[in-house]
């Protein structure tokens, strides 16, 4: 990536009026300082190289150099709740058993029999041992060795230190993350300022809703840069424009953090580059089947969606929302940790997003879409939502559990095939904005640094 180097800016007083900074000014429940702060870091100019996309040789050293060496989220820990209960988490050609041991810890064991190396798992579910299925070779969830079948031949064998071997597991906001590398930074310091950022609505105080896993005809790069930018809202989603911002979202870069950045898009007020848009338009559009609060005259479209919501969400979710600010019930507030893992604070838009490597062919990935919503009040935690496979053909209106989403993922996923095949022809390098798109170019030159590292 040939590019400046990065040093702090004030954001460039390039986007249009009215600015984030000033709608928040006006909401009836403003937003938390640290929701409310505008930070910058200016990434340079330069153009990023398309071969990334690509090449064979970049995706073998792109598992190397990083998939092997950074946290990533595994699953929630609502999915593995009671000892034996597993998922299978598999990124390029790796694969991982994220288990509950019997003593309730979390493990991460490498799924391959120390055999003959079969895979002991296919897939997720609950067991006392895993088993291999070629010969029987027995480990506890702890991954000690339980048995070796005609144990008399492999004298050669100490079962005391046969173990499975391990991956690194640590949990943060109710997520479970994994981590290849020897001696892995500590995760919190990986993730800061996340954690402040969510300090105030945990993410662990949610419950998985909604679980969707579609198989994706480009690198997961490409799908990634389609959701950390709302520049292409102007064309691919031109039906938002009339109720939600586009040209003036919000990036935050913060000084010295190497893996997180984040994005504000709001709703309730219409594209700066619209004129005429009414009042009446932007209210039919936000507001909540059956919803029957009256607007007060003093209200903007944006404070009485505002309260409608809050309203209707505290309705359906049996839960206190007070606490929520008017962006959080409202805007789209979407956090990045590099390397594939965006989850959105608010509960308006309670999304998370992850992408990932699909086997050894850099021209296919895996994206999933949760849905977290917050635990009841004063009830018990529902169970988490299964994963909802879709295969490459599948469309994501058949996934309704994510509804009104649906729609908006299959406007994204029409570019993703055209993008793939376009990345090999004519220039070498692609071209980003210096605002709207930094949020990419904070990515890859965090993706350089760890492709130019060495072990």
């Amino acid at each position: 990536m040939t590019s400046n180097s990065p040093h702090p800016a004030t954001p460039p007083a390039l986007g249009p009026h009215p600015t984030v900074s000033e709608v928040f000014a006006s909401d009836v429940v403003g937003p938390s300082p640290t929701l409310a702060a505008h930070e910058w870091v200016d990434q340079g100019d330069g153009d990023v190289d398309r071969t990334r996309y690509w090449s064979p040789d970049w995706h073998r050293l792109e598992m190397e150099r990083v998939w092997r060496r950074v946290w990533q989220v595994a699953c929630r820990e609502e999915d593995i709740p009671r000892p034996g209960d597993h998922v299978v988490y598999e990124v390029g050609e790796e694969s991982l058993i994220v288990v509950r041991t019997a003593s309730k810890e979390v493990k991460a064991f490498y799924n391959s029999c120390l055999h003959r190396g079969r895979e002991l798992r296919e897939e997720g579910g609950r067991v006392a041992r895993f088993v291999c299925p070629f010969h029987g070779w027995t480990w506890d969830l702890d991954g000690t060795l339980a048995q070796i079948p005609a144990q008399w031949d492999f004298r050669h064998v100490d079962p005391s230190t046969f173990c499975l071997p391990q991956a690194h597991v640590d949990t943060w906001g109710g997520f479970v993350f994994v981590n290849m590398d020897a001696e892995p930074e500590p995760l919190l310091r990986y993730l800061d300022p996340l954690p402040a950022e969510f300090a105030e609505h945990p993410l662990e105080e949610r419950y998985k809703a909604a679980h969707v896993r579609k198989l994706l005809p480009c690198n997961w790069k490409v799908a990634l840069e389609a959701f950390a930018e709302a520049y292409h809202v102007v064309r691919t989603h031109p039906q938002g424009r009339a109720f939600s911002g586009d040209l003036n979202s919000q990036y935050v870069l913060w000084p010295g953090a190497r893996h997180v950045s984040r994005m504000i898009t709001l709703l309730g007020v219409p594209s700066p580059d619209l004129r005429a848009v009414s009042d009446e338009s932007i209210i039919e559009v936000l507001r909540p089947k059956g919803a029957t609060l009256e607007r007060r005259p003093d209200e903007s479209p944006r404070q009485y969606a505002a309260r409608l919501h809050r309203a209707h969400y505290a309705r359906k979710m049996r839960a206190d929302l007070s606490g929520f600010s008017d962006a959080e019930i409202l805007d789209a507030i979407q956090y990045h940790v590099f390397p594939n893992f965006s989850p959105w604070a608010g509960i308006g838009q309670p999304i998370t997003y992850l992408w990932r490597p699909y086997g050894d062919d850099p021209g296919t990935s895996v994206m999933d879409v949760m849905l977290l919503q917050p635990l009841p009040d004063g009830g018990e935690r529902p169970e988490p939502a299964p994963v909802h496979l879709l295969g490459m053909d599948e469309p994501w209106s058949c996934a309704p559990e994510l509804g009104k989403y649906t729609a908006i993922f299959e406007q994204d996923s029409g570019n993703f095939a055209q993008l793939q095949r376009g990345v090999r022809h004519g220039r070498k390098g692609n071209t980003y904005a210096v605002y709207q798109e930094s949020k990419i170019r904070h990515f890859h030159r965090t993706l350089d640094a760890y492709m130019a590292a060495r072990a």
